[in-house]
């Protein structure tokens, strides 16, 4: 009788399927004890079950009540929990009440999705006075419920409320440059603190443009009616680029922050985004990018406004670019300030200072400086230059055994018109989403987290939603073509795909990249060639080839959110569709290694097992460290006929559209791995230009960012 027993209560309503029985297990196991082992007693962390719904405590209270509720019925002898923020359990709306107890014991599949629905009607202001269900904040005075909706992000009474305050206000623009802009003025502050972060801020973004957006008519009726910004910037994704969730989240942080923002869109030419600078008289100019082409187009871009006279900051931001590519290539084309933001975090700050009239010149003065420094330190560095001779990478090529192949069970062409969302959903990889996001850290781990984990979870959540109703209203289509053919390494780099048994004049020919820099002794210089078998060998090896999306269908979505201004969904349907065309390309995989070309047809993994990539063989894509060259992605276009078949096409960059979308090809060796071919000498460029029959410019353009000396002072 002095046992007690403490079994584990973890949070439901994670989003997690595996969580969802979490709270219904703990109440069996506590009345299985009770049974097996009278005398014994049961406790329990209560307040372990509600953690995914910190932040608001009427939601929390709500679920202690139900759980004890029942587990006290199971046998539950003692909990740990504030006693003093306990809702009676008949006092709770039937509604919550409804939902709360369909989540904790598990009674239905959207349990957790219609707990979601309402819990924002039951949100607490701060310190749980104040729940939005209640009438409290409702009777507070409508400045300050604009400012608690902006926190918040709450936007069901924004247009009510926007409406009483014009109504009270001298003037329309009053209500603009009064409450609602002390309300983002909060947030921005929050921002900077650490204390919210970017998926709250675009919620925030969103209840503050539905608010304009019913202003503006009003405003315009009046004569100088414009709306005093801190600074105008023009922003755009460059020619040949189509990804734009980064710049979309810096657009509205700055927003937020009391910036206009112009955005162009994507695949913008540089004279538009100059004329548009010209005419929209910007204080800064913002370029965007993500392929390696698009640091070229950069560049180009500076040497233009540089041309024309420009001399409005430039600031520089996307995946590929970087402090030392900004300073070294894109500064010195243009006398005015060319500036690195590393991401939405850090825009604002860049933004202020170029604005600020007794801060710009010494901030740009100090910015030239930082480049100029950079600048020397990169050309005093010996690591840009490779350092072993094509000749003698290619003697150290990897020497593999190819044994006997696995023929392909099912040679040829296939297309997939509409593969299954709801598996597809199963091989998401949420890390990258949450990076997209600017969250870091590892997933499931982030959700606890105590600095992230309340923002990360709402996050989520909402994500799992949305992600719900993508596949139950079928918001988006998945598409692929595979292809799977015979296939030799020619010459010493390149590979020649054939379309029979026959092996005669190729299908096409492939041109890849070799190592080059120093290795241990030991270890071969790779080539993606290396992991098939020379056609001289007399070998019969096979390479695969795929091109897959989830994005049919995000268009139109998007643009429907954005024209009701709500940049958290459009950003959030984008990022989703992303992640579910990777887990496309996982599941695809999967499906050749055991099905079509059946190397693996015992391959049992779970989805983590192949996020982790713990399988046979390797899918590289045309832009990625072992092939950087994007130009290849023509080859692969023209094998599979993918524009047709699948309807994804290339941009001039070769950038692919719809941007949620992945291709590359399949290789089956054993010992095929991933690797990054790094710095190339000119002789590797001199005689890749030759075997692709490109000048050696034009092939110096594309691998720019693999160069591994100075193209201009060669």
């Amino acid at each position: 009788e002095d046992i007690i027993f403490d079994p584990n209560i973890f949070a439901v309503a994670t989003g997690i399927e595996e969580h969802a029985g979490y709270g219904l297990d703990f109440i069996e196991a506590t009345r299985l004890i009770k049974e097996r082992l009278p005398g014994t007693w049961v406790s329990g962390g209560v307040s372990n079950v509600s953690f995914s719904f910190r932040g608001n405590d009427r939601v929390r209270e709500a679920m202690h009540s139900v759980f004890l509720y029942h587990a006290i019925r199971a046998g539950l002898d003692m909990g740990i929990v504030n006693a003093g923020q306990l809702a009676i359990y008949e006092d709770i709306p039937a509604e919550l009440r409804e939902a709360v107890e369909a989540v904790i014991l598990n009674r239905r599949s959207d349990a957790t999705e219609r707990l979601l629905d309402i819990a924002g009607r039951y949100r607490d202001e701060g310190g749980g006075k104040a729940p939005a269900t209640d009438s409290a904040w409702r009777q507070w005075p409508v400045e300050r419920r604009l400012t608690h909706a902006l926190v918040k992000g709450i936007d069901e009474h924004i247009i009510t409320d926007t409406e009483e305050a014009r109504l009270r206000a001298a003037r329309p623009l009053d209500v603009i440059e009064g409450s609602l802009m002390d309300g983002m003025n909060v947030v921005g502050d929050l921002f900077g603190a650490g204390k919210m972060f970017l998926p709250q801020v675009v919620k925030s973004a969103r209840v503050m443009k539905r608010a304009v957006a019913h202003l503006i008519p009003f405003i315009e009726q009046e004569q100088d009616g414009g709306i005093r910004r801190l600074g105008r910037i023009v922003m755009a994704t460059v020619k040949g680029d189509v990804h734009d969730i980064g710049k979309n989240i810096v657009g509205v942080v700055l927003q937020c922050n009391n910036f206009e923002v112009v955005d162009l869109g994507v695949m913008v030419p540089c004279e538009k985004i100059l004329q548009a600078a010209r005419d929209q008289e910007a204080d800064m100019i913002g370029l965007s990018g993500l392929i390696t082409p698009s640091l070229d187009e950069m560049v180009n871009v500076a040497r233009e406004m540089q041309r024309q006279g420009l001399r409005v900051p430039l600031l520089i931001g996307g995946a590929t670019t970087s402090p030392a590519h900004t300073s070294v290539k894109i500064d010195p084309e243009y006398e005015g300030a060319v500036l690195y933001v590393k991401d939405a975090s850090r825009a604002v700050g860049v933004a202020q200072k170029l604005i600020t009239a007794g801060e710009r010149d010494r901030y740009i003065a100090e910015v030239k400086d930082d480049c100029r420094v950079r600048r020397r330190r990169h050309s005093q560095k010996d690591r840009q230059a490779p350092q072993m001779p094509l000749a003698e990478a290619r003697r150290n090529k990897a020497r593999l055994d190819y044994g006997v192949p696995p023929v392909p069970q099912a040679p040829g062409i296939q297309v997939f018109d509409d593969l299954p969302l709801v598996t597809l959903a199963e091989h998401i990889d949420w890390m990258p989403f949450f990076n997209a996001w600017e969250f870091n850290g590892r997933f499931p781990d982030l959700l606890s987290d105590p600095a992230v984990g309340e923002a990360a979870t709402s996050l989520y959540r909402d994500a799992k939603a949305m992600l719900a109703k993508i596949i139950d209203e079928r918001w988006l289509t998945a598409r692929a073509v595979i292809g799977l053919f015979p296939a030799n390494s020619v010459g010493e780099d390149d590979i020649a795909v054939f379309a029979d048994e026959a092996r005669g004049q190729p299908l096409a020919l492939l041109h890849h990249l070799r190592q080059q820099r120093g290795k241990p002794q030991g270890q071969p210089h790779l080539c993606l060639a290396d992991f098939l078998a020379p056609r001289d060998s007399g070998v019969r090896d096979y390479l695969g080839a795929f091109a897959v999306t989830a994005g049919i269908g995000a268009e139109r979505r998007v643009a429907a959110f954005e024209r009701a201004h709500d940049d958290y969904n459009a950003i959030l349907l984008k990022a989703l569709a992303d992640r579910l065309a990777e887990a496309a390309a996982e599941y695809l995989h999967a499906e050749v290694r055991k099905r079509h070309w059946g190397y693996a047809s015992d391959e049992r993994l779970s989805a983590d097992d192949l996020i982790r990539e713990s399988y046979r063989g390797i899918r590289p894509a045309p832009g990625y460290p072992a092939c950087p060259d994007h130009t290849e992605k023509a080859a692969l276009w023209k094998l599979l006929d993918v524009e047709r078949k699948v309807g994804i096409r290339l941009t001039e960059g070769f950038a692919m559209l719809p941007p949620a979308s992945v291709s590359g090809w399949y290789f089956a060796h054993p010992q095929a791995q991933y690797f990054a071919v790094g710095k190339v000498g000119r002789d590797q460029v001199e005689d890749y230009a030759r075997r692709k029959g490109m000048t050696v410019a034009a092939v110096e353009r594309w691998l720019s960012a693999a160069l591994g000396y100075d193209a201009e002072a060669a």
